[in-house]
């Protein structure tokens, strides 16, 4: 046990010297994309590679009940030529489960497991974890120490600045400080608090206000940490700004509602070369995968939904889009009906 320092609250600055596990490189998560509940699925993520090869990505929340009683393989399904550095995010409160959950991420060739303590939907309340469990630091360390025993993969938590009636900067830093004596290095931090009851969890993302100084100040508090800010970031330039404050940045709906910007991830957070030089470019690489899940059966809908706004501000873009949304869930429907979308583009003059 090496020596760390402690500051008047009682709770560790240095905590990821607690551990003999060397702590990741805070570069590893730069730029991360969200775990998103419908979106960030393998689909998705094998379009996402087409515009960034160095972007951490995450999977949708994956419950500890599903991946141990029903169909873990293609729960854990992903694509380990392309879709590296990927993470595993879990949905779970139990140290146990979550630790078998975890050796499974690892024996699956995942790059990280997550904790989501952050998500304040009814029915992951119901499963008392998710938001909730920010309530209870103390469980989620145990919850992350277990994870940690099982397998060699970092293990970091995703969460809110506070929940309910927590108001105050040192309930949220001693959450930190607790889960990060349990062996957490990484901590994502949504910059807004959650509201259990009387908000959904879209309202959940808008109307909490964003309180950017808090996660920073985390960080100047807890340097030994990798600490990455989420909610509210929009652009490129906007993580960028925050870079100066904190170790990454994590995008979500910005990110796949405008999925061009991320063609640019490359070279403006690596330093490395960018691999599209269009969006018809980016699509095009999606080709080979997409006539690969076709003839797996796959419905073409179910890989396009996630490319509908590659054009965004193009003109023919809406075009594009209302092609795809009538044409792509229909009987037949296949490489053919995503390159008649792509007609629908007016080309960009030389």
């Amino acid at each position: 046990m090496r020596t760390r320092t402690e500051p008047a609250c009682g709770i560790l600055c240095t905590v990821n010297q607690l551990t003999d596990k060397p702590g990741p490189a805070a570069t590893s998560w730069r730029f991360c994309t969200a775990p998103m509940m419908d979106w960030s699925d393998r689909h998705c993520r094998q379009f996402w590679r087409g515009l960034t090869r160095h972007a951490r990505l995450y999977t949708e929340m994956v419950t500890t009940g599903a991946l141990i009683h029903g169909d873990r393989e293609r729960l854990l399904a992903f694509d380990p030529v392309v879709e590296h550095p990927v993470a595993l995010q879990l949905g779970g409160s139990v140290p146990a489960d979550l630790a078998r959950c975890a050796r499974f991420a690892e024996e699956a060739g995942y790059d990280e497991v997550n904790l989501n303590c952050g998500c304040p939907s009814d029915r992951v309340q119901n499963g008392a974890f998710g938001a909730c469990l920010m309530a209870h630091p103390a469980l989620v360390a145990d919850c992350v120490r277990a994870m940690r025993d099982a397998c060699t993969l970092p293990v970091t938590v995703k969460h809110r600045i506070g929940i309910d009636h927590m108001e105050s900067y040192s309930e949220f830093r001693d959450f930190a400080g607790t889960v990060a004596e349990g062996g957490c290095d990484v901590f994502i931090v949504h910059a807004r608090k959650a509201w259990l009851k009387g908000l959904s969890p879209k309202e959940n993302r808008e109307v909490p206000p964003l309180n950017y100084p808090w996660v920073h100040r985390l960080k100047t508090e807890f340097p030994a940490l990798t600490i990455v800010l989420n909610g509210g970031i929009d652009s490129l330039a906007a993580g960028e700004h925050h870079l100066a404050a904190v170790d990454g940045v994590m995008l979500g709906r910005a990110a796949y509602q405008d999925p061009w910007q991320l063609a640019r991830v490359d070279s403006t957070f690596f330093g490395a070369p960018d691999p599209a030089e269009t969006p018809e470019q980016a699509l095009l690489a999606l080709f080979p995968y997409l006539e690969r899940e076709l003839a797996a059966g796959t419905p073409l809908n179910h890989v396009t939904r996630h490319v509908l706004g590659l054009f965004s501000g193009r003109p023919g873009a809406r075009r594009f889009r209302r092609h795809l949304s009538e044409q792509a869930h229909r009987p037949g429907a296949g490489a053919h009906t995503l390159r008649a979308a792509l007609d629908q583009l007016t080309p960009l003059a030389a």
